[in-house]
């Protein structure tokens, strides 16, 4: 078979987990596999380095960040290369333009154009094994790039799909993908399979085990994968296009993003495309949106506000700042940071009260709705941050989700 294995920061963290990692691959090998491995940075090191970097200069260029991050890879796949060589294994390691993967030039959050990956099933017919380095690529013109937080999960599923592997594995520090996350949630379930669409939405919602992304390329090209835990030898989660009975749960997962900040624009001419103009600057900057509630118009002129990344905030405002000039006025502010609690699963297409049974929990609590989207699969509100633990408890146990029997919670009773 053709392995792609990924393992991220806290499983290459120190040098015992690199041989850890390294005595896995081993195994892997060891049963006549072709292996292709994709690390991650140690955990720490990206976050490290921006400090560094914003300690010289507010708002580095991004061109140089990318430089400065994909160094992180680079350590981890030598080092990974040298442990297997203690185990008798020929690894090689492969930064991502040696790995033939060429990107747009969009600096710190380029996308994947093609990878040539010829030279890499020539060594894997050699019985090498290869040690690629996640997070990064190469523009066509020979510049670094990097895609984005949680760019190695992105690279391990595009050599997936370029090199037609058999089984992909994402290994991490949890054992796979919960109804809610344990550490807020000691009651919270591991899911055996998980279907693209709900994984998607957790994933875009604050799950962090897996990049957004990544995701969706493995959507379109039909890569399952399993994630799981680099620091035992349980099975995972599988995540695949149908991984549901007739009898599934209405609500797979409930996932908690803290890392949201409503931007408000105030005095928006309120009248056809100017909307329109606004979201297009945000595009060209870069920076997605999430949720979008525009106010009713008084006297000619609306109020806009849309939720992003805390971390593109500023980059956000700046674009619409640039959108209100070529319109002829307005006001855009951050208007403060909140929560988002997003309510995901398969079932919600066939059944009704999930929001009902969402928005009565939180009133029982006390706790107060500022914005609300739904998709086919998912309802998301945001929230104030404080109240956001106790917002994903209560929840949690209303869709009885903290009941162990899967039969039982299948049958959860929606009003």
């Amino acid at each position: 078979m053709r392995v792609v294995q990924k393992y991220g920061g806290t499983s290459v963290g120190t040098l015992d987990g690199i041989k850890r990692v390294a005595r896995r691959i081993q195994s892997t090998y060891a049963a006549g596999n072709q292996v292709v491995v994709v690390v991650s940075a140690r955990a720490g090191i990206t976050n490290e380095l921006i400090a560094r970097a914003k300690t010289l200069h507010p708002h580095p260029d991004e061109r140089e960040m990318d430089m400065l991050l994909s160094i992180g890879e680079q350590e981890i796949i030598a080092l990974t290369a040298m442990a297997l060589h203690t185990l008798d294994v020929p690894a090689v390691s492969l930064t991502g333009a040696q790995a033939g993967i060429y990107t747009d030039v969009a600096h710190t959050q380029a996308r994947i154009l093609t990878i040539d990956g010829d030279d890499i099933a020539r060594r894997l017919n050699d019985r090498q094994v290869l040690i690629v380095a996640g997070f990064q690529g190469v523009t066509p013109e020979g510049h670094t790039t990097t895609l984005g937080r949680g760019g190695s999960d992105l690279s391990a599923i595009a050599l997936s799909a370029v090199l037609k592997a058999d089984l992909c594995q994402i290994y991490t520090d949890v054992d796979g993908v919960y109804t809610a996350d344990p550490r807020i949630i000691p009651r919270a379930r591991k899911i055996d399979t998980i279907t693209y669409e709900e994984m998607l939405e957790l994933a875009s919602c604050g799950s962090q085990v897996m990049q957004t992304r990544a995701v969706e390329l493995a959507q379109k090209y039909q890569i399952a994968f399993e994630i799981r835990s680099s620091f035992n030898h349980q099975t995972g989660t599988f995540v695949k296009a149908n991984a549901h009975t007739l009898e599934a749960p209405v609500v797979t997962g409930i996932a908690v993003d803290k890392n949201q900040t409503k931007l408000t624009i105030s005095g928006l001419k309120d009248k056809p495309g100017t909307a329109a103009k606004v979201f297009q600057a945000l595009g060209e900057g870069n920076v997605s949106v999430d949720m979008i509630v525009q106010n009713i118009g008084r006297e000619g002129f609306a109020d806009l506000t849309f939720t992003v990344s805390r971390d593109v905030a500023e980059r956000a405002e700046k674009a619409a700042r640039r959108a209100l000039e070529t319109l002829g006025g307005g006001r855009v502010e951050q208007t403060g940071d909140v929560a988002k609690i997003s309510v995901v699963g398969v079932g919600m297409r066939s059944q009704s009260g999930v929001a009902a049974t969402l928005f009565g929990c939180l009133a029982k609590e006390e706790i107060n709705i500022q914005l609300i989207s739904t998709s086919e699969i998912k309802i998301e509100v945001t929230i104030a941050i404080s109240q956001a633990d106790r917002a994903l408890k209560r929840l949690h146990t209303a869709f009885g989700l903290d009941i162990t029997s899967v039969g039982d919670r299948s049958r959860f009773p929606m009003k």
